[in-house]
């Protein structure tokens, strides 16, 4: 059986039409289509076209052994912005906002807190480039040398490499927020109120345009 023949099983059998699968999927009813008619082989968003189908991405491209979604264990992390991520220093996470969002998916155990972030800027280069997207958990205390999520008493969250210094009398932690790039500063908790919102726990890295 070919992809496209266990695309077109799936759907026929939770009764979407393409026009639905292909809405719940994020893609064009057109793309859809294409795919089932064979003409699309490895299509890009695979994961959300998995996801539609209640079906493990994996299966949908290689066939064998038909694993539902909830055996795959998939959930979806909402990807938000960094306005977003400075508010949850201060306010329930992710609840306090209002609309939708874009999401990414994840076969990782996480806390039901945990948030995805798109890299915006060059502080972090060259490991993490504008565009690549992190997944972060609130609920993980950061060690020694793991990149963080952090709000430094603007309205906007940064993202850093965590290096604590000194512990201070009332018995804080005071740390450092070092960027990758030696272009911009270092943030120093025991100068400037910082406060973590969480530790980076995966980092997907996308194809780039040559």
């Amino acid at each position: 059986m070919s992809l496209a023949e266990r695309v077109k099983e799936k759907r026929l059998a939770l009764g979407l039409t393409q026009a639905e699968a292909a809405e719940k999927a994020g893609i064009r009813q057109q793309s859809w289509a294409s795919i089932e008619d064979g003409k699309t082989l490895k299509p890009r968003n695979i994961v959300g076209i998995a996801s539609a189908l209640k079906c493990d991405p994996a299966w949908l491209i290689n066939g064998g052994a038909f694993m539902p979604l909830a055996e795959v264990n998939t959930r979806k992390i909402p990807l938000i912005s960094y306005v977003q991520a400075g508010a949850l220093a201060t306010k329930p996470p992710i609840e306090a906002f209002d609309g939708s969002y874009e999401y990414v998916m994840t076969d990782m155990a996480l806390s039901e807190f945990c948030f995805a972030l798109k890299i915006k800027g060059d502080s972090m280069e060259p490991d993490f480039k504008d565009g690549d997207v992190i997944i972060v958990d609130p609920e993980i205390e950061p060690t020694p040398g793991e990149f963080v999520v952090a709000k430094n008493g603007e309205d906007e969250a940064t993202f850093k490499k965590y290096r604590p210094t000194f512990t201070d009398p009332n018995g804080c932690q005071q740390f450092e927020l070092v960027p990758l790039n030696n272009d911009y500063p270092v943030i120093n908790s025991a100068h400037q109120p910082v406060k973590i919102v969480g530790t980076m726990i995966e980092h997907r890295i996308y194809r780039r345009k040559r």
